[in-house]
């Protein structure tokens, strides 16, 4: 038995040292646009209003959507990194699940990944998600909201006020149940992940598979048997609470850019198998997605709502 696992060890090491040589994960700062991952600036095509042809009655929870792990981690190195877009070419790109991660500092909230500030606060999500809502009413944007590089425990005052100054207060969704399409268009679904009253909706509501830690890019396919397993489970849950399924991961020795180079090939590979089984797989949280994946993505979600039409 040990011998079959330093052998399956060896195995895998010898494959990644030939992916890295044949380019497929990416050693240097070059950037890769393939159609399952994307870290250059811009996405290659935009998905702005596909929310536009889902039936009203629809909860949300019936919805597969794309999302982003960390939206706002452009900066600080490798280990920080998990997106290049900015957040209006996410939004516009049709991504509409949101990862934002606040530093609290004397009621300030300023967009941190770990100890990397991301030249950007709270304030400038709110503002950029509004403005998108406010061109295009037929979307809605679910922004899951945590503290990160502080312990204060006590962000919801200053959340409000940053809602008052830099949003409208009508914008939100002020309930923990499920909205249907109708009830969302137009609105921030704040998946509430700190204490205090409600906002929107409690994060931990929702069936959650996020098993990030990936000690070195040994460990991927473990990663990605997480992945696989949750989509698979997903189509036959509870079709009232929302999945949500994190493709992400990192660890010492696996930086955000090389697992994601080798966890979204399969993702992409997983769901083009799929494409025919109209299936709800809820929320898929991507790093360095590409625009061809977020389509896909999307597909599983128009072909359903058109299937309906047709009914």
């Amino acid at each position: 038995m040990r011998n079959n696992m330093r052998q399956d060890s060896v195995k895998m090491h010898k494959l990644l040292i030939e992916l890295v040589l044949l380019g497929v994960i990416s050693s240097s700062n070059g950037a890769i646009q393939r159609p399952d991952y994307d870290d250059t600036p811009n996405p290659e095509f935009l998905n702005l209003a596909w929310m536009a042809s889902i039936p009203d009655d629809r909860l949300l929870s019936e919805i597969t959507m794309p999302g982003t792990h960390n939206t706002m981690a452009l900066y600080g190195g490798v280990y920080a990194e998990c997106q290049t877009w900015s957040l209006a070419s996410q939004l516009r790109a049709g991504v509409r699940f949101l990862d934002i991660r606040v530093r609290h500092v004397n009621g300030n909230l300023t967009i941190h990944h770990g100890v990397s500030y991301q030249r950007a606060h709270f304030g400038d999500v709110l503002e950029g998600v509004t403005d998108f809502l406010q061109e295009y009413p037929t979307e809605t944007v679910l922004m899951r909201l945590k503290e990160e590089f502080s312990e204060t425990g006590d962000i919801y005052g200053a959340v409000v006020d940053y809602i008052n100054r830099y949003s409208h207060w009508d914008l939100l969704w002020h309930s923990r149940l499920v909205p249907t399409m109708s009830e969302a268009r137009g609105k921030i679904i704040i998946l509430q992940n700190f204490n205090g009253p409600d906002l929107g909706m409690r994060y931990d509501s929702m069936d959650i598979a996020d098993d990030w830690k990936v000690p070195t890019l040994a460990h991927v396919q473990e990663k990605w048997q997480s992945v696989y397993n949750h989509l698979e489970a997903a189509p036959s849950g509870n079709k009232a609470q929302i999945f949500l399924t994190y493709s992400s991961g990192a660890g010492v020795f696996a930086h955000p850019r090389a697992v994601a180079q080798l966890i979204n090939p399969q993702l992409y590979e997983y769901l083009r198998a799929k494409t025919d089984l109209n299936q709800r797989f809820g929320i898929i949280c991507m790093d360095f997605p590409a625009a061809p994946i977020i389509q896909m993505i999307i597909d599983f979600q128009l072909k359903e709502a058109f299937k309906t039409e047709q009914v």
